[in-house]
């Protein structure tokens, strides 16, 4: 079988349940050395939200406010989480599919992402079920769609997917782990955070491999790596410094203390 071909396939369903025991069937065949590479197979179909078919997609702003103290903002909490985790499985397999002619750890990597933001997808979906409800129960945003869609390079995508939104995840889970003890004696509230603290610890090395593939092309194209990076960011963010950042996870995953410093509201000890 062919990568690129099969791969396409994948992209292309919108079916949520056949979406994932395809990705999982895809997954295993990788992993069992059983496809050929055409790195020539040039008919790159564009990259469109494939949950549109069962979730109602509106501006961000526009999507549910989660919580903590009911269970409805539980439920708009988890399917928030949900959300993004569903699109980083199309936006790995996105990374896959678009870059060609690189080095197999490229693809090694991210189908190696891919399969964890499955796993990371079906345990909080169990959580929201528990709770009543499913994904596509509630609208969702289309921001993590649009960002892969306005990095059609390869320096740019690993600077804006990995190394800015799925770091950005890095800062906002350990927030939400610290809200969420607040609540000890609500099982639900333990269920998430036990939940969010795996997908905390997986998270980190998803943005350091980002951060490789971001180095290698700053590398080979001969950049500077943090004024590179900036840059990216800036033509697509506003307001880019932030009031809070887990430092300790950025650090492992790759970004230095100058680059904190920079993104840092406020003076930091790192």
């Amino acid at each position: 079988m062919e990568f690129f071909v099969e791969l396409e396939k994948i992209l292309q369903i919108t079916n949520l349940e056949e979406k994932l025991a395809k990705s999982k069937q895809f997954i295993d065949l990788y992993e069992n050395n059983k496809f050929i590479f055409n790195h020539d197979y040039d008919n790159q179909i564009p990259l469109k939200p494939s949950y549109e078919s069962f979730c109602k997609i509106v501006p961000a702003q526009r999507v549910p406010r989660r919580g903590f103290g009911t269970d409805i903002k539980k439920a708009h909490l988890i399917h928030a989480i949900i959300h993004i985790e569903y699109s980083a499985i199309d936006l790995a397999f996105d990374a896959c599919y678009r870059f060609r002619n690189l080095p197999k750890k490229f693809y090694d990597d991210w189908i190696e992402v891919a399969k964890d933001e499955i796993r990371h997808f079906e345990m909080m979906d169990t959580l929201l079920k528990e709770l009543g409800y499913k994904y596509g129960d509630f609208p969702v945003h289309n921001s993590l769609i649009q960002a892969a869609q306005k990095t059609p390079t390869l320096i740019e995508r690993m600077a804006i997917v990995p190394r800015w939104l799925e770091a950005n995840g890095l800062d906002k889970n350990e927030q939400i782990i610290h809200k969420l003890q607040n609540y000890k004696n609500d099982k639900m509230a333990n269920k998430m955070i036990e939940s969010l603290k795996v997908i905390l610890e997986e998270e980190i090395p998803h943005v350091k491999k980002g951060d490789y593939w971001f180095k290698w092309a700053c590398k080979k194209e001969n950049k500077d790596v943090i004024k590179t990076y900036f840059d990216i960011v800036n033509k697509m963010y506003k307001n880019i410094q932030k009031p809070y950042l887990n430092i300790q996870a950025r650090k492992e995953a790759g970004f230095s203390c100058d680059e904190l410093q920079l993104l840092a509201k406020e003076k930091i000890e790192c």
